[in-house]
């Protein structure tokens, strides 16, 4: 059995100290690789806040008129 416990003092039953650790030192290699390439999700946002305007403005022509 491996002893990857913290010394006697500082005890971790969960383990959560190197669960941490593990998510810590492992974060910029997932970010990395979900970084966007291109301007695919970008669009999609242009797009959604357009049709969001779109819709608006119809909802209020339609209200005034």
């Amino acid at each position: 059995m491996a002893n990857n416990q913290a010394p006697q003092g500082n005890h971790d039953p969960a383990g959560s100290t190197q669960m941490f650790r593990a998510f810590v030192d492992e974060a910029p290699q997932g970010r990395q690789a979900a970084a966007p390439s291109g301007g695919g999700p970008r669009i999609g946002l242009i797009l959604g806040v357009v049709v969001a305007v779109a819709v608006i403005a119809a909802v209020a022509w339609l209200a005034l008129a």
